[in-house]
């Protein structure tokens, strides 16, 4: 059984794929307390579920895109890559987002990746497991939430001291109403940095405290 929070249709806000329709399985838990964490009810929330109700809730909706998301979905490690390799046996089209905390070595290989790299404004940033860069696949997206220049800058060498502008996509997202999108676009042109700036779609479509979107 896994303890999930919520399981919604909606379309992808973020990444390569945004815009798209796509069914979200959110797992409770997270081992991380990033300071803008917009996710907080999924600390503790949720019902217990066996793989094949969480199956069946996303044939429901008809949409071969399904994202694994949290929380911090690897928490719950044993039905986290149980359910993605069942969706993957499916012909379903997998992503998993995860903090970057904990390793990726047992996702299943047909899984796209998203590893949301702590910034040193999240407050978490020593709990990176940074062995997960080399794990990284070339289809594979790895995010960093920036919230100010010193996050900018930081990211900024991460990504020169291991090579990842040609190893994955790597993706820069503003802290939601913690710095103006303008000022970190300035910075990635200014910079000539190969990477691809995002907004959270979703946040506005919808007002920003709505869950399930």
């Amino acid at each position: 059984m896994a303890k999930i929070n919520e399981i919604f249709y909606s379309i992808q806000g973020e990444g390569t794929r945004a815009g798209e329709p796509c069914v979200f399985v959110r797992f409770t838990y997270c081992n991380l307390r990033c300071n803008y964490c917009d996710t907080e009810y999924a600390f503790y929330e949720g019902k217990d579920l066996s793989i094949e109700e969480i199956i069946s809730r996303i044939k429901s909706y008809n949409c071969n895109l399904v994202e694994i998301t949290g929380g911090e979905p690897l928490v719950q490690k044993e039905e986290c890559l149980s359910l993605m390799e069942k969706l993957c046996a499916l012909q379903y089209e997998v992503m998993i987002e995860t903090g970057g905390s904990i390793s990726i070595a047992e996702i299943d290989k047909r899984v796209k990746i998203i590893m949301d790299l702590k910034c040193p404004s999240s407050g978490m940033e020593k709990k990176n497991y940074y062995e997960n860069l080399k794990l990284l696949k070339s289809t594979d997206e790895l995010k960093f939430v920036i919230g100010n220049e010193d996050d900018y800058l930081w990211s900024k060498n991460i990504i020169k001291e291991n090579d990842l502008e040609n190893k994955c996509i790597v993706l820069f997202s503003p802290v939601f109403d913690k710095i103006q999108p303008v000022e970190i676009v300035n910075w990635i042109l200014r910079d000539n940095l190969k990477v691809r700036f995002q907004l959270q779609l979703h946040k506005y479509i919808w007002d920003p405290q709505t869950k399930g979107v």
